[in-house]
């Protein structure tokens, strides 16, 4: 199930401090911030599509992720893969590396991970 872009901007507040308080989600909430109502629906929303749940402690909810960023984000990308490139993950490479004005020196780290990773994949 995907996010809207209101709710991962939420998400992102909560995956980043582990587990917060609406309090605390006003307060790092950048400007202009939401409404109290608007972040509860939206609070809610995420707890129906299983993203999120709570904790009590005594009359406020400590909100926590259920579904870790990395395991969302990868969801995605291979989402987009199969959607965009015709599940090929080398044309996404070879697309990505073309079209996002990568600098020298993130090429070269690039190519590290790649090194690094070919060395895995043959042990």
């Amino acid at each position: 199930m995907k996010l809207t872009k209101a709710e991962e901007q939420l998400m992102e507040l909560i995956w980043d401090k582990k587990e917060i308080f609406m309090k605390d989600i006003i307060d790092d909430y950048p400007e202009p911030k939401p409404a109290t109502t608007t972040i509860a629906t939206l609070l809610k929303r995420m707890q129906n599509k299983g993203f999120v749940a709570y904790n009590l402690m005594g009359n406020s909810r400590q909100y926590y992720a259920l579904v870790k960023k990395e395991d969302y984000f990868s969801k995605h990308v291979k989402s987009l893969i199969n959607d965009f490139f015709g599940s090929s993950a080398l044309q996404f490479a070879s697309f990505f590396t073309r079209e996002t004005n990568m600098t020298t020196a993130d090429l070269e780290s690039l190519k590290k991970i790649i090194d690094d990773q070919i060395k895995r994949s043959k042990k």
